[in-house]
């Protein structure tokens, strides 16, 4: 529990291992807060990187798979955050709080988050071409193996009709992703309800909210998901930024086999590239890296059609090489990646480290100056761009992660 506690909340997943310890040494480089700035000057818009950015990308077929909602509650939202987050005498959960609202460019004094959060975003956004849309998660509390609520496993939650309210108000800009807790005594009535009011995927986060993917309660819900063809984002692989329930095994990424032979079309969060995982194929398991239990998945052919990954936070400082490689090079998975940035993750500052990328032989220098000062400005633009330009051995990130759009055209 303590080791989890030294963590930030990074909304959903994403930070890693030793983030608390990278925070002096990222103050100390001047890269630990986000600054901020307003819109693109137009020195950085008419920059060859961001000509290089938009080449081969159609953005009404930009759909960004990944995005956070993050509030308090305190314009009527729903939204809340674990109470621990707001007391002093919980200094870490303090920390955790005012960072990545830090990365969102949330004011300490703003009236409030909710707004302030949404018009960050809202802000970002209007830098992009039209038809660009980002998928924003909704996020339903943690609930024990007898359907009651535990408060003190749910670090943050964001209701369903929240996210369905945001993406009306600027369809033009947003979709939304449900989520529903499948142990829920109604969950299927809450699931039928969601695609009813539009939502494009469901999400869940198994090893915070505590689920377990081969529960037997799940099969009529997956059923459903599969008849209404909705995907199904999973987080699997190591979560240490959302500790919740702390149920990390059920974060293997062989246990989405289940949902898989249900015929549910799986994303694979930041395709399992944290962490390991025990490898349950073997008759007398032992631990691997999550990712290679992705891999694995991937080249099974019964799932061919049926799984998907995001690629969503795979750049982050925390990453190994041989993720980063492997998903440049294999372009025969692309067809079959999304693109997502885990936003406010690509604002917070110690999470992206350019020089380590520049060294391991996948960013060139000259491209690490202007995606630092994009960044300064606009972190969803930054990490397009990022994604646009790393490449190992010649290989880089085919246009077709990018087209995610038409993953969802069957609920959009």
């Amino acid at each position: 529990m303590q080791e989890r506690r030294r963590h930030l909340l990074c909304c959903g997943g994403a930070a890693a291992a030793g983030l608390f310890s990278a925070l002096s040494s990222a103050a100390r480089a001047g890269n630990l807060i986000n600054p901020c700035r307003g819109a693109l000057p137009a020195q950085l818009r008419e920059h060859p990187l961001m000509q290089r950015c938009w080449q081969g990308i159609d953005a009404t077929q930009l759909w960004d798979v990944h995005a956070h909602l993050l509030g308090t509650g305190d314009s009527g939202s729903g939204c809340r955050i674990d109470a621990r987050m707001t007391q002093w005498w919980h200094p870490m959960e303090s920390v955790r709080r005012k960072v990545i609202l830090a990365g969102a460019c949330v004011p300490a004094d703003a009236p409030s988050v909710d707004k302030a959060y949404l018009q960050r975003l809202q802000q970002l956004a209007a830098d992009f071409p039209q038809g660009a849309r980002w998928m924003l998660y909704a996020f339903d509390e943690a609930l024990d193996e007898t359907s009651c609520p535990r408060p003190e496993w749910t670090s943050f939650h964001v209701p369903d009709r929240y996210a369905a309210a945001v993406a009306a108000a600027t369809p033009q800009r947003f979709a939304w992703v449900c989520s529903v807790h499948p142990y829920r005594e109604d969950a299927l009535a809450r699931l039928d309800a969601a695609i009813q009011a539009g939502a494009v995927a469901l999400k869940w986060l198994p090893s915070s909210m505590n689920i377990d993917l081969r529960d037997a309660r799940l099969r009529p819900f997956y059923d459903r998901l599969a008849q209404a063809r909705l995907p199904l984002i999973i987080h699997c692989g190591e979560e240490r930024a959302v500790p919740g329930a702390g149920r990390s095994e059920l974060g293997n990424p062989l246990l989405a086999r289940l949902p898989l032979s249900h015929g549910v079309r799986v994303i694979m969060a930041h395709c399992a590239s944290l962490g390991d995982a025990l490898d349950l194929d073997q008759a007398r398991p032992r631990l691997v890296s999550a990712f290679s239990l992705f891999d694995r998945l991937m080249d099974e052919p019964a799932w061919k059609d049926l799984l998907l990954g995001d690629v969503s936070a795979l750049f982050q400082f925390n990453r190994r090489p041989e993720v980063w490689q492997t998903v440049l090079k294999r372009q025969d998975w692309h067809a079959r990646l999304l693109h997502g940035s885990d936003y406010p993750l690509p604002g917070v500052g110690p999470l992206y480290r350019l020089g380590g990328l520049v060294s391991a032989g996948l960013l060139a220098e000259a491209d690490r100056s202007p995606l630092e000062r994009l960044r300064e400005h606009n972190p969803l633009l930054f990490d397009l761009a990022l994604k646009r330009v790393v490449r190992w051995q010649g290989q880089s990130l085919l246009p077709q992660v990018f087209a995610t759009r038409r993953h969802f055209a069957s609920v959009a």
